[in-house]
């Protein structure tokens, strides 16, 4: 389940960044949309970071290799 999430988060993540690019290329700077698009992926990569810290915490994931 929770690994669900952690794919579901780094695909709205990699959406939040194409629509940033969206909004950079055709909006020529006359809008915010760029910038909300963009502070929503830092949202979304906090999120994750904290989600994995608490999957982490609690032995839900372990970590593989090294």
């Amino acid at each position: 389940m929770v690994k669900f999430f952690i794919i579901a988060c780094l695909v709205a993540i990699v959406l939040s960044m194409a629509s940033g690019l969206f909004y950079l290329v055709t909006d020529k700077g006359t809008s915010k949309k760029m910038v909300n698009a963009l502070s929503v992926r830092v949202g979304l990569s906090v999120l994750l970071f904290l989600l994995l810290l608490l999957a982490w915490s609690q032995g839900l994931i372990t970590p593989q290799g090294m």
